[in-house]
Parts: structure tokens; sequence; C-alpha cells
């Protein structure tokens, strides 16, 4: 974790059995995205395009990941910093159209967000059960496990946002649980941020 002892040698990825996990952790998420993207244009939902941005941006990340696994403990934490932006962009992208969606409502379909949510749901806990034995490798490897957890606690707040939806009949539910999520891709954009500036700096300093 972030903040265990520098001189602990993270857990750095290579591993057959880490990578076959990788591997289908990424096509479970680039199918997400397809489906979710698609539900949430259908459904007029935000908080489900948000979810589906942040299933693609995990793809994108665990490929990232499986790309550098081996490589110097610098070249993973560079890789790990290009993540952490690209999170930190997404959550400012989400938070940003969710505050435009304020100013242009239109009530989403509940039943839709609902289903949707439930199988994005199914697919994030097999992901994490699948990555759970490695959250606390590097800052490469932490990234994973950080998306992973933000995705099944992003879907629970989907379903939760479809329950008040419907129960409101207001888009309010969705707005608010959309705004949620861009807090969360910021603070992990942040924790991933700050491992990696702080593994880099640990590398330059053994090398001199």
């Amino acid at each position: 974790m972030a903040g265990c002892c520098g001189h602990e040698a993270r857990f750095d990825g290579v591993s057959a059995a880490y990578k076959r996990r990788l591997w289908i952790v990424i096509a479970i998420n680039a199918g997400m995205f397809a489906v979710e993207m698609g539900a949430g244009q259908m459904a007029g939902s935000q908080a489900l395009k948000a979810d589906a941005l942040d299933f693609l941006g995990d793809a994108l990340t665990y490929g990232i990941s499986l790309a550098v696994i081996g490589t110097s403990l610098s070249t993973r934490a560079l890789a790990a910093l290009a993540k952490g932006i690209s999170l930190l962009m997404m959550g400012m992208w989400v938070f940003g159209s969710t505050v435009y969606h304020v100013f242009v409502l239109g009530v989403p379909q509940a039943e839709v967000m609902g289903v949707i949510g439930f199988m994005a749901l199914a697919a994030n806990v097999t992901s994490v059960l699948l990555l759970a034995a490695y959250k606390d490798g590097d800052a490469n490897v932490r990234s994973v496990w950080l998306c992973s957890r933000n995705d099944a606690i992003g879907n629970v707040a989907v379903m939760i946002a479809a329950l008040g939806v419907w129960g409101t009949a207001t888009g309010w539910p969705d707005l608010i649980v959309a705004g949620i999520m861009a807090g969360l891709f910021l603070n992990s954009a942040w924790q991933i941020l700050v491992q990696a500036i702080q593994e880099r700096r640990e590398d330059l300093a053994h090398q001199h």
C-alpha cells in the first residue's frame, strides 16, 4: 500500500498468473464499456455514461499495466503517473458534464439503469475477486486494484441512483451519483500520482 515501508519489496506484476488475470479483466472491462455506453445513451443516464467511461479507462489502464510489467521501477512509476493523470482528466470530464446536465435536465430511464448497473456490478465484482490478492503491489499494480474497486463502488451507486430516479421521477439522483463518481476518480488519481512520484524518487535515489 502507499503507506508501507519503502524498503519492502512490493509486488511488481511479474507473474504468469497475474498476467492471465489481467487479460481476463481487460476483456470484461472492454465489453462492459460498449454495453454501458450504449445503455447510457439509450436511457439518458449520466451516471451510466460516467461508469462506462470508467470501464474504458480501466481497460486502457490494465493494458498499460500489462505492457510495463518487468520494466524498471522508474518506467512503471511513469506508467502509473500517466494513468493517474488520465484518471484525473476523466474525473474532471464527468464532473463538468454532470454540471452541464443540471441545466439540461431530462429524467433517465430507471429500469435500464438498474439492469445495466446490476450487470456491471457482477462484472466488477469478478474483476475485484481476480485481483484482490495483488492489491498491495507497486504503483502500477495498485492502480489496477484501485480502478477495479472504484468500479464496484460505482455500480452500487448507479443502482442506488436508479432507485432514486424511479422513486422521485427526477434526474437529480442520477446527477448526484455521477458527481460522487467524479470525486472517486479524482481521489484515486491523487493516490496513484502520490505513490508513483514517491516510487520514481526512490528509484532515482538508488541509481545515484
